[in-house]
Order: C-alpha cells, then structure tokens, then sequence
C-alpha cells in the first residue's frame, strides 16, 4: 500500500512541477524568439543581397547606355569607335551648326571626312584683320548614334569637338583631321540649339 504523502510533500511537488512548467514556457518562448531573429536576419540577408543584384544590374544599364566615341585619325578621315567594346555602332547622324548651312550626313560607316569638315569651314564668315586662333582650330558637331549593348538598342547624343590642322597651299587649303574630344552630352531635342549656341559663343 503506497504511502500517503504528507501535506508537506505535497506542497513540493506541486512547486517542482510549477517549475518544470515555468521552464517549458520560457524554453518555448526562446524557442520563438530565436526562430523569429533567424527568420529577421535571413529576410534581412535576402533583402540585401537582392538590392545589391539590383543596384548592380541598374549600373550595368546605365554603363551599357553611357556612349563615349574615340577617333583614330589618319589625316583625310576620322574613324569613330566606341571606348566600350561591347557596343556596337550601328549608325551615326552628324549635324553641323546651323549657321553654316549644312545638311546632316548619315552613315552606317562610323567616321568623319576631312572633306565634309572643309565644306564646313568655307562657311565660316572671313573677319577683316582676325587673327588665326593659337592652337589647332576646332569645328563643334551633334553626333547621334544608334547603337547595340548588352542586346538592345540604344541612342546617344553628344556634342564633340572636330579638331583639325590647315595645310595651306597656293590653290587651295586642305584639312587635316587630328581627332575628336567630347564638348558635352545632350538630349536629341536639344543638340541643335546647344550646337548653334556653342557657335555663336565661339565666333564673337
């Protein structure tokens, strides 16, 4: 026959059971704590490694979008490539000042001709008295190019500056190409009247 514990016994064993219980709680609330800061750090983990993925994709558009040209010359023509070789020219416009009256050349072929820059400068107002400017004289063009990246196509326009030399000879002066350098990037809508107004500031 069991024993009957005494009130004393019974009081105990009430309290190690109270806790045991109180333990189990606060296992059990740690337990969702730390599943809570787990499940927090991986969110947080996820979120940040998916902002730099998209940060970095935004600059790889923004680089596949950004177009600078360089030149080689070699006297009579200026060939245009791009700085970025994974893009390709498609085709280019090529607008003069409309002060000198010149239409825009076309071409799929990326240069620029010493004879279209000649045209250009038998346009040029002579000024009785001027002197030659030191330096290599320049000549601001708009160049539009379509071109691929990354498999789309884009369209940039920028505002370079020709620079060439004058051969001058008893009959006749011919130009020499030396290359191209960047003025400034515009917006298609606004390359005319930033082209004539770089002209106008020049010839004064």
């Amino acid at each position: 026959m069991a024993e009957k514990e005494s009130p004393q016994q019974a009081a105990e064993a009430a309290a190690i059971r109270r806790r045991w219980i109180t333990l189990g709680e606060v296992l059990a609330v740690a337990a969702v704590a730390i599943s809570g800061l787990t499940f927090w750090n991986s969110y947080q983990e996820r979120s940040s490694a998916e902002a730099e993925r998209a940060a970095e994709k935004q600059a790889k558009s923004a680089k596949a979008q950004t177009l600078t040209l360089s030149a080689q010359a070699n006297g009579r023509n200026l060939r245009l490539t791009t700085r970025d070789p994974e893009q390709v020219i498609q085709s280019q416009a090529i607008a003069f000042p409309s002060a000198l009256g010149l239409s825009a050349i076309d071409t799929v072929d990326p240069r620029i001709e010493a004879k279209w820059i000649e045209a250009a400068t038998e346009k040029v107002p002579k000024k009785d008295g001027a002197r030659r400017p030191s330096g290599d004289p320049r000549l601001p063009v708009a160049i539009t190019t379509r071109f691929l990246s990354g498999g789309a196509t884009h369209s940039d326009t920028a505002i370079y500056d020709v620079g060439y030399r004058i051969d001058e000879g008893l009959l006749d002066n011919d130009i020499e190409l030396l290359g191209l350098s960047l003025v400034e990037r515009v917006s298609a809508k606004d390359a005319a009247a930033r082209l004539d107004a770089i002209w106008r500031q020049r010839s004064r």
